[in-house]
């Protein structure tokens, strides 16, 4: 008869990493999951903190050279010498406005696209969504928890970009000696303030919706770019009139040029003042010369509006992400 009894329960040791029960355990499980997203915006945001710093360093020696030789003034550079000198300023203005801004601009829509689209989208496609039923935590809270650690990462990555690349912009290039990049241009706009963190937020949401909704990985991740840049499209359509337009009027002896629009201005529309007291806009001058206008007037947005402007098309943004969020959880249970 053998002598072999069964350890009491109370004598077998612990295991050495037990299970996180509930909505911890779900988050160490997607933290896992999401690893790979995690170290790709971590290797993005220090090359891009790496190059934004270069261009500050180099645009701060560059310029403190011009200051120190009577160089810095515009009026100064008739001669060879300030040209000489401010030559290497170049190619730090040129990488920030010609190569960063518009890889910025896009970071929302490759979120949406690459971490949005296949998050759910890959669970209904391999078949894995049918194994939440299955477990003691709720479809509810496994979708909290897997949609937690991205959106913690695109936030907090997305905001640190927007903060380096609106310090960089502010400090070195919109009041640097050279370089001519005002707010409201196609890829300086998206790449500054707030609109990189709205935009990446709502594109992050966006691809998991249409994910959930199409349940099939490539399609729905063809669809969240489609979206992503028509949403881009639209919100430049509506985006003047977030905040009220300036309109002024510039004697026609100053000339057809800019004069009376502050520098760094968003110019919106354009056009004569006729005789008679009636506006006429550039393009209808165009067909039938406007000969008898005595001035010309303007609409534009002076480089103040930016915050204004960005502050509301963030809310706008930030309230279709919360409706896509919601109908996400509301449509999980499916």
């Amino acid at each position: 008869m053998s002598t072999n009894v069964l350890p009491d329960r109370a004598t077998v040791p612990a295991s050495r990493h037990p299970a996180a029960p509930g909505l911890r355990g779900m988050l160490w499980l997607t933290t896992r999951q999401s690893r790979a997203v995690l170290w790709t915006l971590a290797a993005v945001l220090v090359l891009a903190a790496a190059d934004l710093l270069w261009i500050h360093l180099a645009s701060r020696h560059t310029i403190g050279v011009l200051r120190r030789t009577g160089c810095y003034s515009p009026s100064t550079w008739s001669g060879t010498r300030c040209w000489t000198l401010l030559s290497p300023i170049d190619r730090p203005n040129y990488w920030f406005v010609r190569i960063l801004q518009p890889a910025v601009t896009a970071v929302p829509l490759l979120i949406g696209v690459f971490v949005g689209a296949p998050l759910l989208a890959q669970e209904y496609e391999r078949g894995t969504i049918r194994l939440i039923r299955a477990q003691s935590v709720s479809p509810v809270r496994w979708l909290a928890a897997r949609l937690a650690v991205p959106g913690l990462a695109v936030l907090v990555f997305s905001g640190a970009l927007a903060s380096l690349m609106t310090w960089v912009w502010w400090t070195d290039i919109v009041h640097g000696p050279v370089a001519f990049d005002p707010p409201f241009q196609f890829f300086t706009y998206p790449a500054l303030g707030v609109a990189p963190i709205a935009w990446s937020l709502f594109a992050l949401a966006l691809g998991v919706l249409v994910g959930r909704l199409v349940r099939r990985t490539l399609p729905a991740m063809f669809l969240t770019g489609a979206l992503v840049a028509g949403a881009h499209g639209l919100m430049s359509l509506v985006r003047p009139y977030f905040h009220p337009i300036v309109e002024t009027v510039v004697p026609m002896d100053a000339g057809h040029s800019f004069i009376g629009q502050p520098t760094n201005a968003w110019l919106v529309e354009r056009g004569s003042v006729l005789a008679d007291g009636s506006r006429i806009s550039d393009d209808t001058c165009q067909s039938s010369p406007c000969d008898g206008a005595t001035a010309v007037w303007l609409r534009y947005h002076p480089a103040d509006h930016l915050v204004p402007v960005q502050l509301v098309e963030a809310g706008i943004l930030l309230a279709l992400t919360a409706v896509a969020l919601l109908v996400v959880f509301r449509r999980i249970r499916a």
